[in-house]
């Protein structure tokens, strides 16, 4: 029972295939066998609120099993080690997780490897030092990294940016504050982007450069963990970079062109997001569509009741249309489009009807919906976090907008 049209390459489909057990085995598994670790904040974050060891290493070891296994590294470019498969293949991949694994096996966010925590096309210029010494344990998974670029006053205006790189002999010294850096807390590498050429950065024309630097960099500190949705720890992290030093190799990019590669870190972003809003979607209708077949009240199921049964299906109309609205948007960047508006409005549209569909299973299952362990309540704080991230609502009506009165209106 099919309910897309579009042809999805066989190799896609594979993939998905291929995923289910491994999911199984990596994923799931580890969340039965480690359940207070990963379930339990007591016992997955320390007294500073980092993931504790044990944590940090289930993550590492999904990370490698799913780079030996060929889905960690699916959409990575071949000439970095990866499988090349493109942006149809990481949105249905990453679609896929987020449905089987639900938001509270979320070991499932380390089986693809994100654009901010590891390989992928925003590191393809790394230097051959870099190259060499960096990112084969990358791609390997048994290191991983953070992206650097929002700051306390650079966040959707992301050009703003006020952490500088200054020379200082071969290479450059930086110092600026970056914030909700994510995996900041535990990761090996921050991508750092700062202004190379302030009169280029203040003219909006370049001026802007991305550098690798190691977590341990003397001058590095990860100054806050910030806590969210009542959470006691967290990966998300205010840093200050104070007189780093980081050498030519450090570089990533052209000098002066690193905001390019920070906008299509954002773009992946995009799809990500897009996606991981569908899986969550479709992940908690599935749940809520078991429960009005088994739940009785009045004396019959309450599948058989309107208030009911009508938003699950309305739910559904919307999360259909946003399933369809990524895949375009996905084949559309395979095929070279730069698909601006498109990518825009898919991922402006998910995350809003999802967050709705999921509103509406935690309403089918009352105060059971609230439950801890249905993993609802976390996949809707997740949600309505990522209508901020990647580019806020707001922010994508404005670019769709933009692209319609220039002219763009394909609809």
């Amino acid at each position: 029972m099919a309910a897309i049209a579009y042809p999805i390459p066989d190799d896609v489909t594979s993939v998905l295939a291929d995923l289910d057990p491994f999911l199984e085995a990596e994923v799931l598994r580890r969340h039965r066998d480690h359940h207070e670790a990963l379930s339990d904040p007591r016992h997955r974050y320390d007294a500073e609120g980092r993931y504790t060891p044990e944590v940090q290493q289930l993550i590492r070891e999904v990370r490698t099993a799913a780079s030996s296994a060929g889905f960690f590294n699916l959409a990575v470019p071949v000439g970095m080690g990866g499988r090349g498969m493109g942006y149809l293949a990481y949105y249905s991949a990453w679609e896929h997780i987020k449905r089987r694994c639900g938001a509270h096996n979320w070991l499932g966010t380390y089986v693809l490897s994100h654009w901010a925590f590891g390989p992928s096309r925003v590191l393809e210029q790394l230097s051959p030092q870099a190259t060499t010494d960096v990112l084969p344990d990358l791609v390997a998974g048994r290191t991983s990294m953070s992206f650097g670029l929002s700051e306390p006053d650079a966040g959707s205006d992301a050009a703003n940016l006020r952490t500088t790189a200054t020379p200082d002999g071969d290479g450059w010294r930086l110092n600026g504050t970056k914030i909700w850096t994510t995996n900041v807390t535990f990761a090996d590498w921050i991508l750092a982007f700062a202004v190379t050429d302030p009169a280029r950065a203040a003219a909006r024309r370049g001026g802007i450069s991305a550098f690798l630097v190691p977590i341990d960099a003397p001058g590095f500190r990860v100054e806050e963990i910030i806590l969210l949705n009542g959470e006691i720890g967290g990966v998300e992290g205010r840093s200050t970079f104070t007189d780093v030093r980081v050498e030519p190799w450090q570089l990533v990019g052209p000098l002066h062109e690193g905001f390019s590669l920070a906008i299509m870190g954002v773009s992946l972003g995009r799809v990500y997001n897009a996606a991981r809003a569908v899986g969550y979607a479709r992940w908690a209708l599935d749940l809520a569509l078991d429960h009005t077949a088994t739940r009785v009240t009045f004396g019959k199921p309450i599948a058989e009741y309107q208030g009911v049964a009508f938003p699950l299906a309305d739910a559904a109309m919307q999360v259909h249309a946003a399933h369809l609205m990524g895949i375009n948007a996905a084949a559309l960047l395979d095929r070279g489009e730069r698909a601006i508006k498109e990518l825009s409005m898919a991922k402006c549209y998910a995350v809003q009807v999802c967050l709705d569909a999921v509103d509406r299973a935690i309403q089918t299952f009352g105060a059971r919906g609230f439950r801890n362990e249905l993993g609802l309540m976390e996949a809707y704080h997740t949600l309505r976090a990522i209508n901020v991230a990647d580019g806020t609502n707001e922010i994508l009506n404005r670019t769709i907008f933009q692209r319609l009165a220039a002219g763009d209106r394909d609809l």
